[in-house]
């Protein structure tokens, strides 16, 4: 079925065609046609199956006529990637009308974001911290809404922003069409989703959480300290073109992507630790294919959309099934095929079979001809926890030096200064 089934207006149409769009995927044919007759959505959408348009469309279908200078949509992410990605989305689509867009994000100033508010941008693109950073003052005006989107609304729940999601709730007018997508639906967001949707139609709410099909899945046992190594030597030998690896914090983040730029293959990270230009740098050499590898935490890679990504490993086994088909997600996107290497320590053997119940299926367990299993590894991945405490102390100490310095060049400042103008 193509695009103009719908009946959206022409200049949409245009626009997903400049795009590459050439046909819906499932959830955009289930969740266009009721949005478009007003009726709030509750979907049980996968990461890469284009969700995204689903929701961006009959929005934007609607605010293509409506006067400009009033925000009239909302869209809530749980990180600053997603919003991004969503804008420039929206971007591409719109980019034939007159509507506009804005992302209210942290880690940027807040100036442009004012403006963005005061003036009345159409759609409104926020994380939930920022946004409530904004409503704190009279610019910041939400009572024209007329459509709310949570988008990824389970992995915000996850995040602890249920209660700023509810006092965002209380700033916009509870008579509007409202637009819950969620690759999940636990409990809490079924909760939820039943408090703010009225009479929603319901799609794919009862289908098993499982990785898209065209995801090929294998766990490769490794020991804990020989997962660098192993991960250089699919590098090497090219069964890998380009990767989205994710680690279990950012310390380990940060020294795999180390260890890998110190064998000789391009990568960066992304982590919440790195500043809103560091990350954008990062995704944006991952995108351009400067960068073979992105190293991650599970929350900063929210957002990440790599066109044909190849490969996602799990260098370290996710603690939840849900975040399992969250990461492998990232790979097999709309329709297309990936492959999700899983990295087992013996100590993780558990945490496998937990998220091989979830999915309905065993794993199969691949050893890499060639590599020496039993080898030394020299790279340390986890710092010991003295250290670690060691190194925190001796930067809050620098810190409270810093601190009393400037505070005694304030004082001598004021001392000089005091007293001593000239007369009139």
């Amino acid at each position: 079925m193509p695009f103009s089934n719908f009946d959206l207006n022409p200049d949409l149409t245009k626009g997903i065609k400049e795009m590459g769009f050439l046909r819906p995927t499932p959830i955009q044919t289930d969740a266009i046609p009721p949005a478009m007759k007003g009726r709030d959505i509750l979907a049980c959408a996968s990461t890469g199956s284009g969700k995204t348009a689903a929701f961006l469309l009959p929005i934007l279908d609607k605010l293509i006529s409506r006067p400009r200078g009033t925000t009239r949509a909302l869209v809530l992410t749980p990180t600053r990637e997603l919003a991004a990605q969503i804008v420039e989305q929206l971007d591409a689509i719109a980019t034939h009308t007159p509507v506009t867009a804005a992302a209210i994000i942290g880690g940027v100033g807040m100036g442009p974001q004012e403006h963005a508010l005061r003036s009345g941008t159409d759609v409104i693109v926020a994380t939930p911290g920022r946004l409530l950073d904004h409503l704190s003052s009279r610019y910041a005006k939400l009572d024209h809404i007329e459509y709310l989107v949570l988008d990824e609304a389970d992995r915000m729940l996850d995040m602890g922003f249920l209660p700023d999601i509810r006092r965002i709730l209380k700033a916009i007018p509870a008579k509007r069409q409202t637009f819950f997508f969620s690759a999940t639906i636990p409990a809490p967001i079924a909760a939820l989703a039943g408090q703010m949707l009225k009479n929603a139609v319901t799609i794919n709410r009862d289908r098993t959480s499982a990785p898209a099909v065209g995801i090929t899945q294998a766990a490769y046992p490794v020991p804990q300290e020989l997962k660098a190594g192993l991960l250089l030597a699919l590098l090497r030998r090219g069964d890998m073109k380009q990767a989205l690896v994710f680690t279990r914090t950012k310390h380990r983040a940060n020294r795999v992507a180390e260890a890998l730029v110190k064998g000789g293959i391009q990568a960066e990270r992304i982590h919440g630790n790195r500043s809103q230009m560091q990350r954008t740098a990062a995704l944006a050499g991952f995108k351009s294919g400067r960068y073979k590898v992105l190293v991650a935490t599970d929350i900063a890679a929210r957002g990440i959309d790599v066109e044909a990504l190849g490969h996602v490993v799990n260098f370290d086994v996710p603690l939840a099934p849900d975040d399992y088909i969250h990461r492998v997600g990232r790979t097999g996107r709309a329709e297309l095929t990936g492959e999700a290497f899983t990295f087992v320590a013996p100590n993780e053997e558990g945490d496998l079979r937990n998220i091989e119940r979830a999915i309905g299926r065993r794993l199969s367990r691949v050893t890499v001809p060639g590599f020496d299993y039993a080898a030394r590894s020299a790279t340390q991945l986890e710092v010991p926890i003295a250290e670690r405490i060691a190194g925190i102390r001796a930067r809050k100490a620098e810190e409270r030096t810093r601190a009393k310095a400037k505070a005694a060049r304030r004082g001598g400042s004021k001392g000089r200064h005091s007293g001593g103008g000239r007369s009139r």
